[in-house]
């Protein structure tokens, strides 16, 4: 049976030729964490690597649509993304997750539970670049109190303390910033495929 499942894990290993990683973006609501996640995405697709993005907008609709944004519940939405990250990586998918994740302590489990699979992404912006994109509406909400908890109006964002990467999205373009990602996660995504 254990020879089985290692000539399994072989050959899943010999279809993929990648390591497994998850990249975390973290940020401002605006910053353009979702913008550089699905740039990163479509660079890594074209040179064959297999991903999975998942965002807040995906995932509250389906798999947490049960959860509130309290402080609680945004913590439970984390953990179960990470949870899904963890079964992902270890079938070596690429994940690139886009999601505020604005508590240290959030951002520490995650560190916890995927170890050196790992690779967290502040997209710096200052508050006042956010809330003047306000690409979706979501400040304008907040500012109105149609949404409770938001992230930098009435609930706070902890900077994160260990990034492996600050991108400055507000001086930086997105092109730039998809790029100086790409170039830091390659090597750990391709070290079992020097074809790519």
């Amino acid at each position: 049976m254990f020879e089985l499942i290692s000539r399994n894990y072989q050959m899943r290993q010999n279809n993929l030729y990648q390591n497994g990683l998850v990249i975390w973006l973290t940020g401002l609501s605006g910053a353009g964490k979702s913008t550089i996640a699905i740039g990163l995405e479509k660079k890594l697709n074209e040179k064959g690597y297999f991903t999975m993005a998942m965002d807040g907008d995906l995932i509250r609709t389906g798999v947490n649509n049960d959860l509130t944004f309290t402080e609680v519940d945004r913590s439970e939405n984390i953990r179960r993304v990470m949870e899904i990250s963890k079964m992902l990586v270890q079938k070596d998918v690429v994940v690139i997750c886009s999601f505020i994740t604005p508590l240290q302590r959030q951002r520490d489990a995650n560190r916890d539970a995927l170890g050196h699979k790992y690779f967290e992404v502040f997209v710096d912006c200052p508050f006042d670049v956010c809330e003047a994109r306000d690409v979706k509406g979501l400040y304008k909400k907040a500012r109105n109190n149609e949404i409770k908890h938001f992230t930098g109006i009435n609930a706070g964002f902890e900077l994160p303390d260990r990034p492996h990467l600050i991108l400055n999205s507000s001086k930086q373009s997105a092109e730039q910033c998809i790029m100086i990602l790409y170039d830091m996660i390659l090597p750990l995504i391709a070290e079992i495929s020097p074809g790519k």
